[in-house]
């Protein structure tokens, strides 16, 4: 079972307490109302899937409640670190490379 850590709780908890949210990021468009449907599209329903490190949304539903970002590699299902929602994302040089 893998431990994640919730950056507002500041614990490491099991998996089972939270819930994947998507990918990280994501910037919502100015004008949504405004824009094309594909464009919206684009927006609502395409994500990137890379193979290695990825940047995602979770969730820690049975403890805070609140959403938090991850850096995962997806190969190795491995969390690189966690930070809180509304920060930066961060550099991770080499191994963030995918994103």
């Amino acid at each position: 079972m893998l431990l994640i850590h919730c950056p507002y709780c500041e614990e490491e908890r099991p998996e089972l307490e939270f819930r994947h949210a998507g990918e990280a990021h994501i910037a919502r468009p100015e004008n949504i109302a405004e824009i094309s449907d594909e464009a919206f599209q684009r927006y609502f329903f395409i994500r990137a899937n890379p193979k290695g490190v990825t940047f995602e949304r979770w969730r820690h539903i049975h403890g805070c409640g609140r959403f938090f970002n991850a850096a995962r590699d997806t190969v190795s299902d491995r969390f690189l670190m966690t930070y809180k929602a509304g920060e930066p994302k961060p550099d991770l040089g080499e191994a963030g490379g995918n994103q």
